[in-house]
Order: C-alpha cells, then structure tokens, then sequence
C-alpha cells in the first residue's frame, strides 16, 4: 500500500503559448509522517525517435508533509530551444510529471502536448526555422496517464515483496536435473509392464487354443502315418511275394547251372525286405 497517493493535478495555464511556464494544481494525500521530503519532477520529451533531447523544465521538494490531504501548485520553466530540433518543435510530444520519494519514483503522470502555430496559414506551410512567439501548446489534461510503482517508504512493513525471494537452502537442495519428470517415468514404465503382461496373457490363451489343435493334428497324423507304414509294408511284402514267384518261375524255366545265382538273387530280396521293414518300424 502506497504511503502517498495522488488524488488530482489540474493543469492551470491550458491553453499557452510555447514560452509559458507550466503550472500544475497538485492535490494528494499522507497516511503517515514523513522523515523525508517528496521530490517533484516535470520532464519535457523533445523527440520521439531519441531520449537524449529529453530535458528537466524543473523539479520540487516539498516537506515537511503533514498527515491527510495536501495541496500545492508547481510552476516549471518551459524547454529550451537549442536543446529541441526544429523539425520536432511543431507536433504532438508527451510531457512527464513525476513524484520520488527517497530518490524511488512511486508515481508518474504523463501527458499528450500538441505544438501548433495560431495563424492557420503558417499550419498549411510551416517555415523552415519555427517562429516561436506564434506557437501554441495545447496539453490534453482531461485524458492523462498514470502509472504507479510500489516502493519501500520509511518502515519495513511498506517495502513491497523482493522477487525473486531469497532462497538460503537453494545450495544444499537436491539437484532438479535428477528428479524432473522422475515420478512420470515411474508411472509410464507401470502403464508399460502393465499392458505388456496383458498382451502376454492373450498371448498364452491363444497358444493353448493352437495347443490343443496341433496335438489334435497331431494325433491324427501320427495314425495316419501308421496305416501308411501298414499299408506301404504290406504292399511291399505283397511285391516281394510277387517277385519270389517270378524268380520261382524263372528258376523251373531254366537248367540247374543257373540255380545258385538264382537262389542268391531269391535271397536279395528278403534281406532288403528285412532291412526296410526295420526302418519302418524305428
């Protein structure tokens, strides 16, 4: 809460001519005494493109300052010339009336200042070299901007709030860099074994389904390669018997020279028939 606070200024000598001083009526109010005086301050901006034609027309301590409402009138100097460039003497330019206290600036109230010539014909085509004595200013006293600024007065209890406040433990802190986010990774990696073990659940019920069908296929095959083997072996030994009665058959055709040859080659058979059978049945 300010200590000081403006209630009105009311500009005085509004409209003027250029080489008139400036008079404000300046009204505020105390809550509490003082131990210094209140500076004030009336800025004049000579160019908008550059602060360094910016210059004090003059500036005020008053004090002591009684508790309650306050009113006094503050006259300042107009600018002075040389320090305003000639194409910015004729226009609209801003004036800044300001309070400190302590050298801390608490308020600031700025107005639009138009600079224009009387006769409407020097308007239409202005000199090159402004002819001061005809201009007039004219201050838009009636839409003025304000601007306050919180400050520390006298008292500790007044002085506003530091920021950023003062943090003594920051050193011995944790380091943030470890634990940022750490918590929302925990929970991303619970959220991941958790749909993780579900699909492996479906997983797993799937493969006992397929399960049960592959040893039902199974099954099936295995006794079908059974009668396979059954009937492959027979029909073997039913070729075999088939070819011994062709061996037989040649063996009565021919003479008796031929029967050990014959009866080696009526042997061949039967062993690869053993051999064969063993396999099958491995």
């Amino acid at each position: 809460m300010s200590v000081v606070s403006l209630l009105n200024v009311q500009v005085r000598n509004n409209p003027a001519q250029f080489t008139d001083p400036y008079e404000f009526e300046i009204t505020f109010e105390c809550l509490e005494r003082l131990q210094k005086d209140l500076e004030w301050k009336l800025t004049y901006v000579g160019s908008a493109t550059s602060s360094e034609h910016d210059q004090e027309l003059d500036s005020l301590l008053v004090g002591p300052i009684p508790v309650g409402v306050n009113k006094f009138v503050f006259e300042a100097d107009p600018p002075k010339l040389n320090r305003i460039p000639n194409s910015e003497i004729i226009g609209v330019t801003v004036i800044l009336l300001t309070c400190s206290y302590d050298g801390r600036e608490f308020v600031r109230v700025g107005y639009y200042v138009n600079n224009e010539y009387v006769d409407e014909t020097l308007n239409a085509e202005p000199p090159a070299k402004p002819i001061i004595e005809k201009i007039r200013r004219s201050i838009l006293a009636e839409k003025p901007r304000v601007t306050r600024f919180a400050i520390k007065w006298d008292s500790e209890e007044s002085a506003p709030a530091e920021f950023p406040p003062d943090q003594p433990d920051a050193d011995t802190l944790e380091d943030d860099g470890a634990t940022y986010g750490l918590e929302e990774e925990e929970e991303e990696v619970e959220e991941e074994a958790a749909v993780k073990a579900e699909g492996e659940d479906e997983e797993m019920a799937g493969a006992e389904e397929t399960a049960g069908k592959i040893d039902e296929a199974g099954e099936e095959s295995d006794a079908g390669s059974e009668d396979l083997e059954a009937e492959s072996s027979g029909s073997e030994e039913e070729s075999d018997e088939e070819e011994g009665e062709g061996d037989e058959d040649m063996e009565m055709g021919d003479g008796d020279e031929s029967k050990p040859a014959d009866a080696a080659q009526g042997h061949a058979p039967d062993q690869n028939q053993q051999q064969h059978a063993d396999v099958m049945v491995h």
